[in-house]
């Protein structure tokens, strides 16, 4: 790995020669809850994001960009620590034990609340190569089992949302404290300019998670506007204006601090949205492992270093972590394991990645049924129940865990239905299970996701459930109003 670096910064910094500081500022702009379906590059045929269409336009666009898990917490513990969900613990927003209790055929993996104080994160890497850091906006680790995000690396915090964010709060002017964080994150960098230091900034949205606020004239804007086939709901539409807006604001704040040929952009979204909002083609939404929980829009924009284009090779956040140590020139810490590989031969076009799949595993139960769920789940209350999951090349196998441990596991695949397998290619929408047919592949993926899981020491939860009741056959609907968590 330390030779990977080396070579990634090599052919960065060859790119960049011209340049008086070969270190890169990098600003990643984290938005929460906003679907791939949900901006317009990638579609929508209601939602307006002229903002994040022109830095598509003008960067890379990654189209099978994954986020580390299905909702927010999680997430973000697989980014800021550059490892999967198994070696930090934190698989869901405060707990794995959600939905109906007489229903879960296993006991859940308990979840951590936060990122363990012991863990070197990103920011903290990047201090060691002489970054001033700061976060502006949400961080959503700091559970018992967590740390402030200034005692994980952070010299500067700010947030204008004081306690929960997801209450409305009506600030008409500052819809989720989008501009607020926006112009501090601004001010933020003219500092680090003045002081002649390169940046690490995370703008981490709070938008555009319910609840759902806009600008008046947002508002009035969706209102007016014929429905899509897809998507119709304004304030939905106009919350991820807003989001927009803010994006345009930083971006021609980085202009106007002639720092733009220095300076990395990433932008990407924590998971899929809610089901206020299909991401159809993509099955699912926020909280389920179907590609519409954990497919993300991402775009890398970096004038006059990236090439403007389009990338269709999976990549996954926690690549974010090795990618900026590599553009910093900056060795991994002593003792830290990265599960990511640099994106640096991908962003400019000189070469592919190593690896063959990515993973992820959640060990537990989430309440609340999404679109397009898996048929079990919806019937029985839940946007998953326990699973892990491969994405190898077009391929992506979903192996879930109470089939596996209870119903006969391998020797009964696959009438148990504890394997599912997708060609996302032909089928992103996960439609045609091929588990039945595509034996072979079935198989060498298995055990490729199998040893993934001893590697990384994976709890499965195997444990029966002694609430479990069979008979107890719960029917609940899709909530009219989104998950919170």
């Amino acid at each position: 790995m330390k030779h990977l670096v080396l070579l990634c910064a090599l052919v960065f910094y060859q790119l960049s020669a011209a340049r008086t500081d070969a270190k890169p500022n990098i600003l990643l702009i984290y938005a929460d809850d906003l679907g791939w379906r949900d901006v317009g590059f990638n579609g929508s045929d209601f939602h307006e994001t002229p903002n994040l269409d022109r830095l598509a336009k003008e960067g890379m666009v990654f189209h099978h960009a994954y986020a580390g898990a299905g909702n927010c917490a999680p997430s973000r513990a697989c980014l800021l620590s550059g490892t999967y969900t198994p070696r930090h613990g934190v698989y869901a927003v405060g707990s794995t034990d959600r939905g109906p209790k007489a229903s879960q055929r296993l006991t859940p993996i308990p979840n951590k609340s936060g990122l363990a104080p012991s863990v070197i994160t990103l920011p903290e890497a990047l201090k060691g190569a002489g970054y001033v850091t700061g976060i502006f906006g949400k961080w959503h680790l700091d559970g018992k089992d967590g740390a402030t995000p200034s005692e994980q690396g952070f010299d500067v915090v700010f947030d204008s949302q004081k306690g929960s964010p997801n209450q409305r709060r009506d600030r008409p002017t500052d819809p989720k404290g989008v501009f607020s964080i926006t112009r501090a994150a601004g001010e933020f960098m003219e500092r680090s300019k003045a002081n002649g230091k390169p940046f690490f900034a995370f703008l981490s949205h709070h938008a555009i998670h319910s609840a759902l606020e806009a600008r008046q004239e947002s508002l009035a804007k969706f209102n007016a506007k014929a429905p899509g086939k897809q998507h119709k709901n304004a304030l939905y539409a106009a919350c991820t204006f807003d989001l927009d807006a803010g994006v345009g604001e930083i971006i021609e704040k980085i202009r106007a601090l002639g720092i733009a040929e220095n300076t990395l952009v990433i932008f990407t979204s924590d998971n899929g949205g809610t089901q206020q909002s299909s991401q159809e083609p993509l099955r699912g939404n926020k909280g389920g492992y179907y590609e519409g929980g954990i497919r993300e829009p991402f775009i890398a924009w970096y004038p006059g270093v990236i090439p403007s284009g389009e990338s269709t090779i999976p990549v996954h956040q926690i690549d974010l972590y090795p990618t900026f140590l590599a553009l910093a020139g900056a060795e991994i810490p002593s003792g830290k394991v990265l599960d990511g590989e640099s994106l640096v031969p991908l962003l400019t076009k000189s070469g592919k990645l190593e690896r063959e799949a990515i993973f992820w595993h959640f060990p537990g139960y989430l309440d609340d049924p999404v679109i397009r769920g898996r048929e079990g789940d919806v019937k029985l209350g839940f946007r998953t129940r326990p699973v892990s999951v491969i994405r190898k090349g077009d391929w992506k196998l979903h192996l879930f865990h109470e089939e596996w441990a209870l119903d006969g596991g391998r020797e009964s695949v696959p009438g148990n239905g504890a394997v599912e397998l997708y060609q996302i290619k032909s089928d992103p929408g996960e439609h045609n299970d091929l588990a039945p047919i595509e034996e072979d592949r079935r198989n060498q993926m298995l055990d490729d996701l199998l040893g993934w899981l001893r590697d990384t020491k994976a709890p499965m939860p195997t444990e029966e459930n002694p609430s479990y009741d069979s008979e107890v056959k719960p029917e609940k609907p899709l909530r009219k109003k989104p998950n919170q968590r």
